[in-house]
């Protein structure tokens, strides 16, 4: 993962930010970590039932390693090691400094391991469990990302991909604010961008994402696929608010010029701080999304 990657998605971890590549120098690693430690809490439950769910897949008491591949501030890796107190669990990332908040937060608990991927995949050692959420789609040659990782795998492990699931929705349909069906139209402005994205990436690789037939590709047996719900009803609470208010200033960044002016105007009343239309002070501000998590297995 490259520094800049955590800056780039909607699609998930780091992780969920910008298109655009910022250089490491520029980003603002304070800021940057304490937005990911709240998606990653927003996501807590939803990661927790995962985590129970691959520990029965793995088979109890055959987990010793456990790599979070893409692990930013390391909340998921933490999160994982509690599920799987046995086992010795890495957070591998790009970013010392990123990677320094996860060995704090967690009191040393978690391993580190700083790796510019896809180029040191072979710095990560072998694992029984390769958790990747939402990096995959960072990298040029997805297919081959995957096939690295599986490589990394001891007999009998599995790796778990989280890619897909569903876009969040935080507001209703119609919210008082411009035309009805807002969300929907920011999403397929950030698609197109998200694309633009991917194509620019070195190595890019355009791939159907049927992530179980990738798994294949990659030497695993696909050992299933499940979805797990991300539910925050309103009235949301403070920390899940200024998520989504950075997110939404992401979005104005990224996409105010691609999106019909009326729809601008909306952004910019969702992201004003003090006005009672804002996401940070609105009544009926919700979160609610899904995490899709594919496996495979080495035989």
């Amino acid at each position: 993962m490259s520094a800049h990657q955590h800056g780039q998605h909607q699609h998930g971890h780091q992780h969920q930010h910008g298109h655009g590549q910022v250089p490491a120098a520029d980003l603002d690693w304070d800021a940057l970590a304490a937005h990911l430690e709240r998606e990653a809490e927003l996501r807590a439950d939803a990661v927790t039932a995962a985590g129970q769910w691959l520990s029965g897949l793995a088979g109890d008491g055959t987990v010793r390693r456990v790599l979070d591949v893409g692990a930013g501030p390391g909340v998921i890796a933490q999160q994982l090691a509690a599920v799987l107190p046995a086992a010795e669990v890495v957070a591998v990332d790009r970013s010392a400094a990123l990677l320094e908040r996860a060995r704090t937060r967690s009191g040393g608990r978690l391993g580190i391991q700083q790796a510019d991927l896809p180029a040191e995949f072979d710095k990560l050692g072998e694992a029984d469990l390769i958790w990747s959420g939402n990096a995959i789609h960072h990298l040029g040659d997805q297919q081959a990302a995957l096939t690295a990782l599986a490589g990394r795998l001891r007999p009998g492990g599995l790796l778990a991909v989280a890619e897909s699931g569903l876009p969040p929705r935080f507001l209703p349909r119609d919210f008082g604010l411009g035309r009805p069906g807002f969300q929907a139209r920011l999403d397929a402005a950030h698609e197109d961008g998200f694309a633009a994205m991917r194509a620019e990436l070195p190595d890019a690789t355009e791939e159907v994402e049927d992530w179980p037939a990738m798994l294949r590709r990659a030497g695993l047996e696909p050992s299933g696929t499940r979805t797990f719900l991300v539910d925050h009803p309103a009235p949301l609470a403070r920390p899940f608010r200024e998520y989504l208010h950075t997110q939404l200033v992401r979005r104005h960044d990224q996409l105010a010029e691609a999106i019909d002016p009326r729809d601008r105007a909306t952004l910019e009343a969702l992201i004003d701080e003090d006005a009672p239309t804002g996401i940070l002070r609105r009544p009926d501000a919700f979160y609610l999304s899904a995490m899709t998590v594919h496996t495979g297995r080495r035989a």
